[in-house]
């Protein structure tokens, strides 16, 4: 649900700023950013690259390069406690300077369609009541399943499937 206090033509803004970011990343082409990569290169917490086609999840009005993704083990929506500390930075910066975030779920390719979109979204609100268990305004939390589309890692495999099975934050701007 959005906030309260943001205008009809707020919503409407983001809206269709998350519609165009999806339609983009569905037509855009994928390219491996992880190419030349070993399994053990992979470090979890460390912050993902940009996608190369420069197409951000949520549209240009929201900045998701403030945080580090937030990893799930497979077919689990449970934050990890090596995960935890991440999400302390994110309550602490949220309590000091509230302002509206956006958590998007993610789940790597096993899976329907739709229960990768549920997954996802058991992903986000873990994350949403990490933060309002940690002090967070819940008001200030909107959530977003993606499942399986916008892989952070287009390969397969394990290496590629941990780095898309993850919650990413979007602070509006």
């Amino acid at each position: 649900m959005l906030h309260p206090h943001l205008s009809r033509i707020s919503r409407v803004a983001l809206t269709l700023a998350l519609a165009v970011s999806l339609g983009a990343c569905a037509n855009s082409k994928k390219k491996d950013q992880y190419a030349g990569m070993n399994d053990g290169d992979f470090v979890t917490g460390s912050p993902l690259p940009d996608r190369q086609d420069g197409v951000s999840f949520l549209g240009s009005n929201v900045d998701r390069q403030r945080f580090s993704p937030v990893y799930f083990a497979f077919d689990s929506y449970d934050v990890e406690f090596g995960e935890a500390s991440k999400l302390d930075a994110v309550a602490q910066h949220m309590n000091s300077a509230p302002g509206q975030v956006i958590i998007a779920g993610f789940t790597d390719e096993r899976g329907t369609a739709e229960y990768n979109r549920g997954l996802g979204e058991r992903r986000a609100q873990a994350v949403r009541s990490y933060l309002i268990g940690a002090g967070v305004d819940a008001s200030l939390i909107q959530t977003v399943s993606f499942g399986a589309d916008m892989p952070a890692d287009p390969g397969t495999g394990e290496a590629a499937w941990a780095r898309n099975r993850r919650a990413e934050f979007g602070f509006v701007k």
